[in-house]
């Protein structure tokens, strides 16, 4: 497939192509409420806007069209070049910020939107940008007026629209994965919740009501008053005992990066919280960084068991994850071990629940770091080993259908990768026609 290369200056001339970046907002025109501003924090496999500042409903007039469209192509200029987007049906609507371009169809019988956004992934735009972002002593940027002299190779609209289905249908699968995956980790969350931290079964019990949606010999296992503890109503007989009592906890190192024996052809996992940063659900099936025999050796902590319990303790405190393989870490993390009858399950849920309080206790005048010392002493409610026994019994099954989904979206995923630049480049053609 021989095309030749059309600067998207021309595209946008003609009318077929907007390309924009975002408002300019000033601190005090955004708020908690209103519809997301999107960062180039937000754009992590897809959008993420838990926790986005958000900018108010009646004051969009300002922004021009500078929100977000049904088929945008979201492009990170600023700071981390090269994340990407796609705007689908079930995106919510946000405004974009600064640190965000968007390329934008306006004639869907040139340019199909859902094949612009996979072209971004090809080698013909990643070339460019990997040339561009670089052409400033600051930070890397890739300017509208660079984005605008651009050349994109447009193959006729049917190819195009062949590429974006075989592509689309992976993609498809993938994020059906991750609404299953979600939908899961909530049901953990939830009941944890629900039975741990709310009380709901107790509850129900000194109200004279049977605990709802559980069998009876499980709401046997639940009493029917509160106590007072230092940490409120509690149920009697259940414990409260240090986080350093109920599990073994472990930090890291980084073995020195200027000798290779340590990484060069590395094969054992490595983790560092940007590893965390980026996960959806909260298990870790992968390491951005490998290290040799030679590199384990050097942090003390050495390998840490699968099941281990990761909380990324510096920059920023309190992502979570379940290790699903052996992996060593590095010193942003403390791990923690559940190797003393309390299951990993309830231990990555407690500190889910608990963050506000380990956060608390952090401390540091750069940026907030909590350490093992600060860490050790925290308070956990520790139920009977029967409870226990159940929750984790439930949880873990959804944990497993979990890693299996990220196992598979993994799989998917290095098969669309493959096909990516072959479908793009023209390489392979009977997939699309």
């Amino acid at each position: 497939m021989n095309l030749d290369a059309i600067r998207t200056k021309d595209l946008i001339d003609c009318g077929a192509l907007e390309i924009g970046d975002g408002y300019r907002a000033k601190n005090s025109e955004l708020s908690a409420t209103g519809i997301p501003f999107a960062r180039a924090a937000n754009i992590r496999a897809g959008f993420q806007f838990d926790g986005a500042d958000r900018f108010p409903a009646e004051d969009l007039p300002k922004v021009g069209n500078k929100i977000s469209r049904l088929g945008d192509v979201v492009f990170t200029s600023k700071g981390t070049v090269g994340r990407f987007a796609f705007v689908s049906e079930q995106t919510e609507t946000f405004v974009y910020s600064p640190q965000l371009c968007f390329w934008r169809s306006l004639d869907h019988q040139i340019i199909d939107s859902a094949w612009l956004y996979y072209w971004m992934y090809g080698r013909e735009f990643q070339n460019q940008i990997g040339y561009l972002k670089t052409q400033t002593d600051m930070a890397d940027y890739v300017s509208l007026r660079d984005q605008r002299e651009m050349t994109i190779s447009v193959p006729p609209i049917d190819v195009q629209q062949g590429i974006s289905s075989v592509l689309g249908a992976l993609d498809g699968k993938i994020e059906l994965n991750r609404q299953t995956a979600r939908t899961l980790e909530e049901l953990a969350q939830r009941l944890f919740k629900s039975w741990f931290v709310d009380f709901d079964p107790v509850r129900a019990k000194m109200a004279g009501r049977q605990p709802s949606h559980m069998p009876p010999e499980t709401a046997a296992l639940f009493p029917d008053k509160l106590v007072d503890s230092p940490h409120g109503l509690i149920p009697p007989e259940w414990e409260v005992k240090p986080i350093e009592d109920i599990v073994t906890i472990k930090g890291g190192a980084t073995p020195p990066t200027k000798q290779s024996e340590y990484w060069e052809g590395g094969t054992y996992h490595w983790a560092t919280p940007k590893d965390l940063s980026g996960l959806e659900q909260k298990v870790l099936i992968d390491t951005d960084r490998k290290i040799t025999s030679a590199g384990v050796e050097k942090i003390s902590s050495g390998q840490l068991p699968p099941g281990t319990v990761l909380m990324s303790s510096r920059a920023p405190v309190g992502y979570l994850a379940l290790a699903d393989m052996l992996v060593s870490i590095n010193q942003g993390f403390i791990a923690m071990i559940c190797d003393r009858g309390v299951p990993k399950t309830y231990i990555l849920h407690w500190a889910e629940s608990s963050m506000d309080v380990i956060k608390s206790n952090a401390g540091g005048s750069t940026f907030a770091e909590i350490s093992k010392k600060q860490f050790r002493p925290l308070e956990v409610i520790v139920p009977p080993a029967e409870l226990l026994k159940i929750y984790d019994d439930l949880a873990s099954s959804w944990f497993a259908h979990i890693l299996q989904l990220a196992h598979e979206n993994m799989t998917l995923s290095e098969l669309r990768d493959r096909l990516l630049p072959k479908l793009v480049s023209g390489e392979i053609r009977t997939l699309v026609e």
